[in-house]
């Protein structure tokens, strides 16, 4: 299950990111999205979704919602 099949409000522990980018793989990191952190989704818009890590908010794009395991 990846972040786009997520409940808006429900908070769940990322499994692993899958993607082939280090690239995209080391943005996420420095967001603080990594295995074991605890993710929320706070809404889901057209093009991604809002998602709240730690202490920040961020708008992912379709992309980036579907490479993170959950």
């Amino acid at each position: 299950m990846n972040l786009l099949d997520a409940r808006e409000g429900e908070t769940y522990i990322i499994r692993d990111i899958v993607t082939n980018d280090e690239e995209l793989e080391g943005f996420l990191f420095s967001l603080g999205c990594y295995s074991g952190e605890p993710i929320t989704v706070v809404s889901h818009l057209k093009g991604g979704c809002v998602v709240s890590i730690k202490d920040g908010r961020y708008n992912i794009d379709t992309d980036l919602a579907e490479a993170i395991s959950i």
